[in-house]
């Protein structure tokens, strides 16, 4: 298991961005969660094996969700614990 925390840079909110992360999640075995922050980025944790984490994150820029990103930030994290499933957080 890895753990990788994003951070997305650009018109990132306001845009359906969390729900359509989310919607992406449910085609891959990983667990996380998504949120806004106040500064305008958003937050993203993922937990899984290494290559179906990285796949993820490789669909999440694939998506439509592209046009709106202007900056991505990965950094390596414990893995979660405790969490079910993808979820939105707020």
């Amino acid at each position: 298991m890895t753990g990788r925390q994003v951070f997305y840079e650009g018109r990132v909110q306001g845009v359906g961005f969390r729900y359509t992360v989310r919607h992406i999640a449910k085609g891959f075995d990983v667990i996380g969660w998504v949120k806004n922050l106040v500064d305008g980025r958003v937050e993203l944790q993922v937990s899984g094996e290494e290559g179906e984490v990285e796949e993820f994150l490789t669909a999440v820029l694939e998506s439509e969700l592209n046009s709106y990103i202007k900056g991505e930030h990965r950094q390596t994290v414990a893995p979660l614990t405790g969490v079910k499933g993808f979820e939105i957080r707020f």
